[in-house]
C-alpha cells in the first residue's frame, strides 16, 4: 500500500487517543516520543475507569458479584495477551509491573537457582539497561561470566561475532528485538536457533517490538519474552512475561505472599499452581484489564497494519533527516519503502547538544526524547553522551513529519546564529 492508502490509518485512529488534540506553548502537539511510552485510546481509558467505578474489587478472593466480575476481566486480559503473542497455554503468560521487573523475575528466580562459577552470559551492547543490571548482578553473585555481542558497520547486531562468542559454557542469551537507540530489529530467530544448538535459554526484550511487529513467540520458540504495556497503548504498571511452560513449572517463586501459595504452615509453604506463582500479592487488576482492551485496540486495527504503516513513516522520516546538513542518524538506514528498521531516528547535530534541540523544540510543540534511552555503555561506544530520538507510532503523520523537520531545521538555525 502507498501511503497515501495507508495515511487513512493515522486519519481513522487519531481521534481515538484525546492527548494528541491539544497545544504546547501554543502550538499544536506533536508526540514523537513513543518509544518512551504510547499515547491511550479512549477505549482504554473506558476499561481502566469501568473497572473502578463498577468492578473494583479483590480477584480470586471472593465469591460476590464485583470480585467475580474482577477476576474475569484479569483473567481474560490474561487469555488476551496469551492470543496476542501466541502463546501455547495461558499459563505461560505471567502479569508483571513491567519488562523489568519480568527480566528481574528471570534473572532471581532463573538465574540464581541455576547459574554456576563460569557459566556465560551473552547480551549485546545494545541491550537497554534493564536488560544488563539484572544480569550483572545475577554474575556477581553467581560468578557466571558475561559477554557482549558487538555492533557491525552498519551499527546492528553482529551474528558473525555471536557465533565466534558462544559456547557450550553459555547458558543465557538475552537480547533486545529491535533497539530503542539504533532502531536496528534483531535476527531473534537465528540467535535463538544459534543459542539453543549449545542448549542455552534465549530472553528476548519486546518493549519495542511488541507495540509494532506481530509476534509468535512459538514460531520465535524464545524461552522467555517480556513487554511494557505503557509502550503498547495500556497504562504504566503492567506489564507481562512469557516463558516456556516446563521452564516456569521449574523455577522458584520470585515474591513470597499472599496470591502465590497454595497452603501456608508455620514452617513451610507450598506454592500455587502457574502463573499465580509469580504473582504475588494484590495484582495491577486494572492496569491487566486495560492492557486486555488496549491488545483489543491493537488487533482491530491490525498489528501487520501498523506495521506496514510505520515502514511507510520511517521511509519518509530518514529521507526527510537526509537533507539537514551535519545530522547523523544511528542505526541502519532503512530500505527505500523503509524496511529494515524501526519508526525511530536517535541522531546528533554536529556541534549541537541534543538535549538543547529537545527544549526548543519543544517550544514549537515538538516532543522528542533526549539523553542516552538507558543505553549508556551503546552510546559510550558511539562516542556521544546522548542523542535526540524521534520515535513514532501508527497515530502519527507525514504531516507530522514536516512539522518536525521544520521545528528541527529553525532550531538548528537558531542556535548556529547564536553560535556566530
Amino acid at each position: 500500500m502507498t501511503i497515501t492508502q495507508e495515511k487513512t490509518i493515522a486519519a481513522k485512529v487519531r481521534s481515538d487517543f484525546p492527548i494528541l488534540h491539544q497545544d504546547i506553548h501554543g502550538k499544536p502537539l506533536i508526540y514523537f516520543d513513543n518509544a518512551a511510552t504510547s499515547q491511550k485510546p479512549i477505549a482504554v481509558l473506558d476499561a481502566l475507569r469501568d473497572y473502578y467505578e463498577q468492578d473494583n474489587s479483590n480477584v480470586h478472593r471472593g465469591i460476590h458479584s464485583l470480585s467475580v466480575r474482577a477476576t474475569e476481566g484479569y483473567e481474560g486480559a490474561r487469555d488476551k495477551v496469551a492470543k496476542f503473542v501466541n502463546a501455547a497455554s495461558r499459563q505461560e503468560i505471567v502479569f508483571t509491573r513491567n519488562a523489568s521487573e519480568a527480566i528481574n523475575l528471570i534473572a532471581y528466580s532463573w538465574g540464581l537457582s541455576t547459574l554456576q562459577q563460569g557459566d556465560e552470559i551473552i547480551l549485546s551492547v545494545m541491550e537497554h539497561h534493564s536488560n544488563i543490571v539484572p544480569w550483572q548482578i545475577v554474575a556477581q553473585k553467581t560468578g557466571a561470566v558475561l559477554k557482549y555481542v558487538e555492533l557491525t558497520e552498519t551499527e546492528e547486531f553482529d551474528l558473525e561475532q555471536f557465533n565466534s562468542i558462544i559456547s557450550n559454557k553459555t547458558k543465557l542469551v538475552s537480547v533486545v528485538h529491535v533497539s530503542n537507540t539504533l532502531g536496528c530489529i534483531n535476527p531473534v530467530e537465528e540467535i535463538i536457533a544459534i543459542a539453543h544448538q549449545y542448549g542455552a535459554k534465549v530472553l528476548i526484550d519486546a518493549c519495542q517490538s511488541a507495540p509494532h511487529i506481530p509476534l509468535d513467540v512459538q514460531a520465535m520458540d524464545c524461552d522467555w519474552l517480556v513487554a511494557s504495556g505503557h509502550k503498547m497503548c495500556a497504562p504504566t504498571g503492567i506489564g507481562f512475561l512469557y516463558g516456556k511452560l516446563d521452564l516456569l513449572l521449574a523455577m522458584p517463586p520470585f515474591l513470597g505472599g499472599g496470591e502465590m501459595i497454595a497452603d501456608v504452615f508455620l514452617d513451610y509453604s507450598t506454592y500455587a499452581e502457574l502463573p499465580h506463582k509469580f504473582e504475588a500479592g494484590t495484582p495491577a487488576i486494572g492496569e491487566a484489564i486495560a492492557i486486555g482492551a488496549a491488545i483489543d485496540y491493537l488487533t482491530s486495527v491490525g498489528m501487520d497494519n501498523i506495521h506496514t504503516y510505520e515502514e511507510e513513516l520511517t521511509a519518509y522520516l530518514f529521507k526527510q533527516l537526509r537533507g539537514i546538513p551535519n545530522l547523523r542518524t544511528y542505526g541502519p538506514q532503512p530500505t527505500a519503502d523503509g524496511k529494515g528498521r524501526a519508526a525511530l531516528a536517535a541522531f546528533t547535530v554536529e556541534g549541537l547538544d541534543a538535549s538543547d534541540l529537545a527544549t526548543m523544540l519543544d517550544q514549537e510543540g515538538i516532543a522528542i526524547r533526549s539523553g542516552h534511552h538507558c543505553t549508556q555503555p551503546l552510546h559510550r561506544i558511539l562516542g556521544v553522551s546522548g542523542t535526540a530520538r524521534a520515535s513514532l507510532y501508527f497515530y502519527n503523520t507525514t504531516e507530522e513529519i514536516d512539522g518536525f523537520i521544520v521545528g528541527l531545521k529553525e532550531t538548528i538555525d537558531f542556535f548556529r546564529s547564536v553560535m556566530e
